[in-house]
Parts: C-alpha cells; sequence; structure tokens
C-alpha cells in the first residue's frame, strides 16, 4: 500500500484544532491586520491632511505660495473660504484654496530670487537671412528630348 501504516493509526481528532480555536487565531490575525494598516497608511495621512487644513487656513495677504500645478505667486486677495487670488507676477489667477500644495516661507522665496539674480542675462542673437539655393537640375530631364509631332 501507499499509506504508511504509521499514518494510518494517527488518530485525526487528536491532530485538527476545534473550530472555535481555529474561529478566534483567524481573528487574531485580522485584528493585528487592521492595527497594521491604521499605523502605517491611516494615521499618516490624517495627519498630513490636519497639516495642510491648518496651512490653508493661516494664509494671509502677501504669502508666497506653490499650486498643485506647479505654479507659483503671491496670495493677492482672499476671496471666500474656498477661493484665492494669486498674483504671478504680470497675471492674477483665481484658484482653489485646496489646490494650494505648499506655502513658501521666507528662506524658499529669498533663495528664489537670488538663484533668478545669479542667472545670466540672454543676449539676443540677430537672426541671418536664409539664403534659398536652388536644387540641381537632373541631367537626364536635361539630355532627354521629345520628338516633335508631325
Amino acid at each position: 500500500m501507499l499509506i504508511s501504516t504509521a499514518h494510518a493509526s494517527t488518530d485525526i481528532a487528536a491532530v485538527a484544532p476545534n473550530a472555535g480555536d481555529t474561529f478566534w487565531m483567524n481573528m487574531g490575525l485580522i485584528g493585528v491586520m487592521f492595527v497594521l494598516f491604521y499605523l502605517l497608511l491611516i494615521r499618516p495621512q490624517q495627519k498630513r491632511l490636519r497639516e495642510q487644513r491648518t496651512m490653508l487656513d493661516g494664509l494671509n495677504l502677501g504669502d508666497g505660495v506653490v499650486t498643485s500645478g506647479g505654479l507659483i505667486g503671491t496670495v493677492s486677495k482672499l476671496i471666500s473660504d474656498t477661493e484665492v487670488e494669486i498674483n504671478l507676477g504680470s497675471v492674477k489667477v483665481v484658484a482653489l484654496r485646496y489646490t494650494i500644495q505648499t506655502k513658501m516661507d521666507d528662506g524658499m522665496a529669498a533663495s528664489k530670487a537670488e538663484a533668478k539674480e545669479k542667472q545670466p542675462k540672454k543676449k539676443k542673437i540677430p537672426l541671418k537671412k536664409a539664403v534659398a539655393k536652388k536644387a540641381p537640375a537632373k541631367k537626364k530631364a536635361a539630355a532627354k528630348k521629345t520628338p516633335k509631332k508631325k
């Protein structure tokens, strides 16, 4: 036979745990997974949202901001609880408050201004007029003559 006598003689009821123990072991694993999920995902996200909300509530006129679209400007007008007017230099844009990613502190604004000053000024290079060149004529077309019909 294929089954050894040692396996055949063991009592199955003594080896298998009962249903209650299995249920509580599975519930314990699910509980551990929930705790890990909370500690690793939910809690840090709530902390980030809380910090974002306090930053948006503390916006004042003249604050440097960066929007989620990458626009950098200063707050020129607080329109409502949901809208802010941002001065981008020569253009003023109305943006929703929740699209503001970060608030630039004085250090970021100063470093941005210094970087702008350090950039070399671009010189205007005059454009040369393009001279049109004729394509060389094909030798076969010039040598080929069509006979005249009478």
